[in-house]
């Protein structure tokens, strides 16, 4: 019996020694240098097979001014990936028995609309009816100045709800701060301490805490926004966030967090289970990522002008995270490039072909377009840039032409077809296409 356990364990070691051998990152490589080539990408890449790195890559700058490069060790605001963490730590309490996910949270918050109605279990999976304070159009206006808890709490509570708790589901960060809270009360210290005495220490993450004001000598990154040049972006306020996006961490970190917690180094597997539970596209602190017929687990993040990936296919022990403080791509691209590497599956490399239109026609697409098809109305501005486009609610953002009557947005996915002639745009994003017509 022992030699047959041992020739299986001998047999394990060498097929997951003879996958490794097979896999070419050198298509990946070739990625990563016609993104820095076309200035397409700043940031870090890591990949990381039962616990152990096999790849991984920085390029662009964490301080353009100065000419500080990214590298292994600089340190990026990873935005709702906080979430993940904030998630863990309820579960932690649950565990603990300090608290369940039933309990309702009028005790803590009583001025919350429907505050008597919404467990725990529903903001870890965004099925409160909180509104997502985030989405106020006023939001912009105060987020780099700090907040107390009192008036986080304030402005979460004086609007309506958005839908009758339980009902369906909506992201909102206001969910996550609110669970920031409880977790203080719970275990009577700050969620900073939480993180670092539940989390960090006992996975030995050497770069990841809750951030504050960003300090370039200790290894962080500034946020960068592209218009005609890499321009520095505003700094949103760290008290703000908190557990819904105020981590920050490198992709070695967050590769470790990930494989720790599945491994379930920091809660059961019976937790990791309910964490795992998709009700209406929403987890308890976690998404599903498929890639082909794997399924993978994971959550996105944004910040300011950071962007971050972080995913995990339990099947495979593969983790993978993206960070980046400046992208006119969608992350999405490399995670699917990075993956196809490892998997031998076929991807593109992107050639970035524009072509230029004359200041002078650019008017003729100018105008608020409505759809049938979508609620979400646009409109298109140009300046001495080019175009500029803007979803009702949300920033503008650039448009770069790649065909005639054709303008993409490719940090989203976004691709906008015009029929000047009629008055019309098709917009795609996603594999979904959505008809538009000028006001």
């Amino acid at each position: 019996m022992r030699k047959i356990a041992l020739l299986f364990f001998l047999l394990v070691i060498f097929q997951n020694s003879l996958h490794a051998q097979e896999v070419s990152f050198a298509k990946l490589d070739s990625l990563f240098l016609i993104l820095e080539e076309n200035d397409r990408w700043m940031g870090s890449f890591s990949m990381s097979h039962d616990g152990k790195e096999i790849y991984k890559k920085s390029i662009g700058y964490a301080d353009i001014a100065n000419e500080i490069p990214n590298h292994k060790n600089t340190k990026f605001r990873v935005g709702s990936i906080s979430k993940m963490f904030t998630s863990v730590l309820v579960f932690m309490a649950a565990e603990d028995g300090l608290l369940t996910l039933s309990d309702t949270i009028e005790v803590y918050f009583p001025d919350v609309p429907n505050a008597e109605k919404i467990t725990i279990g529903n903001l870890l999976n965004h099925r409160s009816g909180i509104f997502n304070f985030t989405s106020n159009p006023l939001y912009l206006q105060w987020s780099t100045q700090p907040k107390t808890r009192e008036e986080l709490i304030e402005i979460i509570s004086e609007t309506e709800s958005v839908f009758e708790p339980n009902s369906k589901a909506e992201y909102s960060n206001s969910n996550y701060v609110l669970l920031t809270f409880i977790l203080e009360d719970t275990f009577k210290k700050s969620y900073a301490d939480l993180v670092s005495e539940r989390i960090v220490n006992p996975l030995k993450l050497p770069n990841t805490y809750l951030g504050g004001k960003t300090d370039i000598s200790t290894n962080e990154s500034y946020s960068y926004k592209f218009t005609d040049t890499w321009k520095k972006e505003s700094e949103t306020n760290m008290s703000i966030p908190l557990g819904a996006g105020a981590m920050v961490s490198t992709p070695s970190d967050l590769n470790m967090f990930i494989t720790g917690l599945f491994a379930e180094k920091l809660i059961s597997q019976k937790s990791l289970d309910q964490m795992k539970t998709i009700t209406d596209g929403y987890g308890k602190g976690i998404f599903q990522m498929p890639f082909y017929d794997k399924k993978g687990f994971g959550h996105n993040g944004g910040i300011d002008g950071f962007t971050s990936m972080l995913g995990y296919l339990p099947e495979d022990q593969l983790a993978f995270s993206v960070t980046s403080n400046g992208s006119r791509i969608n992350n999405n691209d490399i995670v699917i490039a990075a993956l196809s590497s490892y998997f031998n599956k076929p991807f593109e490399l992107p050639s970035f072909q524009t072509i230029t239109v004359k200041p002078e026609m650019l008017k003729y697409y100018v105008g608020t377009y409505a759809s049938n098809d979508i609620s979400l109305k646009i409109t298109i501005s140009h300046n001495e840039n080019g175009l500029m486009a803007q979803a009702t609610g949300q920033p503008s953002f650039p448009l770069e032409a790649t065909a005639k009557d054709t303008f993409e947005f490719q940090q989203a996915g976004v691709r906008l077809e015009f029929d000047a002639e009629n008055s019309t745009m098709v917009l795609k994003q996603a594999g979904k296409v959505y008809n538009y017509t000028k006001e």
